[in-house]
């Protein structure tokens, strides 16, 4: 059995790379495209940051703990009657869940060992999953096992923002790309591109091409081995 899931990293980018797309014009067709071939991938879970992930979590407010309560740091699962999994990567414990799920996606937080004893209790009364995947910075190969043996996650979407993406990047943690590039020139200076992984010289990984397709809208959509 493998000891983590199939990454898929599925992305909107423009083409010169950019992925913040609020501005773009025929951004609904592009976003359409998106959730089309997405849904063609046969993933399991799909794992963003905290920035992508607080529009989905809404806001909700994390109650104090009186006395002394301790909790303790181990992973929290769920009873969760579910097929599909909204995993976000909040090291600091900042997301405040109004619901346990997204649509019919159980929500799963990937969290720091410094997050606070009321955040945890929190999120217990919201009945959402926590994982721990370090505790001063995210060992995301650890964090890829534990969602293959505790969830059962054989195939997984990462659609994060740059520095999401980059981190899985250097780690070695991708499997495959899916690049549905918009027919759209950015221009924009300083905006995130697809993948921020460092400063500097980067991380140049060679891809193998292994489709290529033309999709209604004037998108192309390129499938990458890594």
């Amino acid at each position: 059995m493998k000891k983590r899931p199939y990454v898929i990293c599925h992305m909107t980018p423009s083409i010169d790379g950019k992925i913040v797309s609020k501005k773009w014009p025929a951004l609904q067709i592009a976003s359409a495209a998106y959730e089309r071939t997405a849904t063609t991938l046969a993933a399991d879970a799909w794992i963003v940051g905290r920035v992508s992930m607080a529009p989905y979590a809404g806001k909700s407010r994390v109650r104090r703990l009186t006395g002394k309560q301790r909790m303790p740091r181990r992973d929290f699962i769920a009873e969760a009657k579910t097929r599909s999994y909204a995993i976000a990567i909040d090291p600091s414990g900042k997301l405040t869940w109004r619901s346990n799920a997204i649509d019919d996606a159980h929500v799963i937080a990937v969290l720091g060992e410094r997050v606070s004893d009321d955040y945890l209790a929190f999120l217990e009364s919201r009945g959402v999953s926590y994982i721990f995947g370090g505790r001063a910075s995210i060992d995301l190969r650890r964090v890829l096992a534990k969602l293959r043996t505790a969830f059962g996650i054989r195939r997984l979407l990462l659609e994060g923002g740059g520095k999401i993406n980059g981190s899985f990047l250097a780690a070695g943690l991708i499997d495959e790309l899916s690049i549905l590039i918009a027919p759209v020139a950015d221009g924009s200076i300083g905006t995130p591109t697809l993948f921020d992984a460092m400063v500097g010289k980067g991380l140049a990984r060679k891809l193998r091409l292994i489709s290529i397709s033309r999709i209604k809208g004037d998108l192309v959509w390129l499938r990458y081995k890594m």
